[in-house]
């Protein structure tokens, strides 16, 4: 069924991409979006001619430069990004792994920012990706870090599998929170691939409320968990105080994010 108002419409054409559809034809944004073809090619038509998608030599729509200079605007993406990748390089540099920096939104994780590592383990991460928040290091820093409300309510769901070592039991993932919260750090193993290990922290902003979180993924096989927790709280702190965060100051102890 077709959204009913122009505004759904417009956000269901826009929506018809994603990171694993990200150049359409029209005929594919149309089903995709569940619009008839005439709907679609009229929006389509207004979108292109503002900039929002652009329209290849083969005929293909691609997400265009006006969204992502929109986008730049959030002050969870671009401003957050510049202030924390001199952190993100320096944890690179001393680890030579991937790193990455990450949002939440709703019940998913959202990456503003990744660096790769050029012989470190492969990732299945690109910058905009989101992915439920107990199924990565930077989601469970994250997730730690929300109100007691909604962390009730996350474990409530039915929690997502992508390997058999992610957590699906609500009541280990409620422990495993409270030891993030205890620890300052989340360790997330082989959850989203076989291979792979996570070490996240959670980044302050100015009043101590969790605004993002920065992890470094190294393969499973030579992971020394021990050895890398100090690098990424380092890491996250020097990114909360370049937002201003103050760990003297009382209310920089607040625990919850407002996100």
């Amino acid at each position: 069924m077709s959204p009913r108002s122009a505004p759904d419409r417009l956000l269901a054409v826009l929506g018809a991409f994603d990171h694993a559809h990200p150049a359409l034809s029209l005929t594919d944004i149309s089903r995709r979006a569940g619009l008839t073809l005439t709907t679609a090619h009229r929006l389509v038509g207004a979108l292109t001619g503002w900039g929002a998608l652009e329209r290849d030599p083969s005929g293909l729509y691609h997400v265009g430069l006006r969204l992502w200079e929109i986008a730049a605007l959030a002050p969870r993406g671009l401003a957050l990004r510049q202030v924390a990748l001199p952190f993100l390089e320096d944890l690179y540099e001393a680890t030579h792994e991937n790193v990455q920096l990450a949002v939440r939104d709703g019940a998913d994780v959202v990456y503003i920012e990744w660096i790769s590592g050029r012989s470190a383990v492969g990732v299945r991460i690109k910058v905009g990706a989101r992915w439920p928040l107990h199924a990565t290091g930077v989601g469970l820093a994250l997730l730690a870090n929300t109100d007691p409300e909604f962390q009730a309510a996350y474990c409530a769901e039915p929690l997502a599998a992508f390997t058999p070592h992610t957590i699906t039991d609500p009541a280990r993932l409620r422990r495993i929170l409270a030891e993030v919260r205890r620890t300052g750090c989340a360790v997330s193993t082989r959850q989203v691939t076989d291979d792979a290990v996570s070490v996240a922290a959670p980044v302050r902003g100015p009043d101590g409320t969790v605004v993002a979180a920065v992890s470094v993924v190294v393969p499973v096989r030579d992971a020394q968990v021990p050895a890398l927790i100090p690098s990424v709280r380092l890491a996250a702190r020097g990114i909360s105080r370049a937002l201003g965060w103050h760990p003297e100051r009382p209310e920089a102890h607040a625990p919850r994010d407002r996100t």
